[in-house]
């Protein structure tokens, strides 16, 4: 065999092992830093659905927060109830309860837990209605009953006693109004706790420049004064189930990459409409069927980790593609005998095979530093 044919047999060696590795190297960049990134979000007590959640979460801009359950313990309580003239208290919460124990709303069942203490018994109800997003109303002891927000009560022309109002909203309580024969009997006020991490996770994500919006159905001033407590500058509020993916969508159009958290049956279509749907692990099951990610300890400072991990998958990637790239861009020439007519250099096919070896080495070993990734 001449010199020449042994140099053609060299560069066709060579230039066999990296065509072979070529796609190896390169196809293994993505799919590796994403199974090591969603390896890593389960031991943040993160649950990914769908692994482009890992790259389209780096992109976030602005995070939507459901309130009830969300930013708060999911456990209200009754903490005062204020009467109108001629109305007991005994009689507020047997009519109340009547109507409350048929609704699945967590309102409802702090209003039933309340009862239940008291020793309310539990009477019969008749032509039982539920309106979304503005109360219940039945037939309880042949009179007509109602247990219904603020705005619906005042839509309906009756008129609320500011002096009704004013230990609840003044102490950010959810007012919730029954309304016995046309006549408004008073005011139970409910407050569900913030709960400890939620000032936390609300300010991580303001340092990343994540924009925070939080989306409620209580009324303004209810809201307005939990999202003082927990710096948030933009609030939506009194929006019915079924607007909140209205709101979502709205963002949208304004160029925004939009997450949305929540962890309840009505945030399910809002869940489903953003970018990304963030259910909690203790929410409801259709909300977390609607979302890529569950935050499996319920924690909203766990938000601010799963954007992190994102933004550190996203670069991994990266790196991984460019190592690739820069190798086999000066890789496969020298083996195709580039240096040959200049040099007489040629590239020797164990050497050609170990080095192709060698950047495979190279990309699961970067992909592999994701699990040293540590929270800032």
């Amino acid at each position: 065999m001449g010199p020449r044919a042994e140099s053609q047999l060299y560069v066709d060696s060579c230039n066999n092992r990296f065509n072979y590795r070529l796609p190896l190297c390169l196809g293994t960049c993505n799919p590796l830093s994403i199974t090591v990134g969603v390896g890593k979000a389960a031991e943040l007590g993160i649950l990914i659905r769908d692994a482009d959640v890992l790259q389209t979460a780096s992109k976030i801009d602005t995070v939507v927060f459901d309130k009830t359950g969300t930013l708060t313990k999911g456990e209200p309580e009754v903490l005062d109830i204020s009467l109108s003239s001629g109305f007991l208290e005994a009689d507020l919460l047997r009519y109340a309860y009547a109507l409350e124990s048929h609704s699945e709303h967590p309102l409802a069942k702090a209003i039933c837990t309340y009862a239940e203490l008291n020793s309310i018994p539990l009477v019969p109800v008749e032509m039982f209605n539920s309106q979304r997003g503005k109360g219940v109303s039945g037939q309880v002891s042949n009179k007509k009953v109602e247990v219904a927000s603020v705005n619906h009560v005042v839509s309906k022309g009756l008129k609320v006693e500011p002096l009704l109002l004013k230990a609840s909203e003044s102490n950010a309580w959810t007012p919730v109004v029954v309304v016995i024969d046309d006549i408004v009997a008073g005011v139970i006020s409910i407050a569900d706790a913030i709960k400890d991490d939620s000032k936390t996770a609300i300010s991580k994500l303001q340092k990343q420049g994540v924009e925070v919006v939080l989306l409620t159905g209580d009324n303004h001033r209810v809201a307005d004064e939990i999202a003082s407590k927990l710096n948030i500058n933009t609030v939506i509020a009194e929006v019915l189930p079924d607007q909140k993916a209205m709101h979502i969508s709205e963002l949208q159009s304004q160029g925004k990459k939009v997450a949305m958290v929540g962890d309840g049956i009505n945030d399910a279509p809002a869940l489903a409409q953003a970018d990304i749907g963030i259910a909690m692990g203790s929410g409801s099951d259709v909300a977390i069927e609607s979302a890529q990610l569950t935050l499996l300890n319920s924690s909203p400072v766990t938000v601010d980790s799963a954007i992190q991990l994102s933004k550190a998958t996203v670069k991994n990637m990266k790196q991984n593609l460019f190592g690739a790239f820069i190798y086999n861009t000066i890789g496969i020439p020298v083996a195709a005998g580039v240096l040959y007519p200049l040099f007489g250099f040629l590239l020797n096919p164990v050497i050609g095979g170990a080095a192709m070896a060698l950047s495979s080495i190279t990309v699961v070993s970067n992909a592999n530093r994701l699990r040293l990734f540590n929270l800032k």
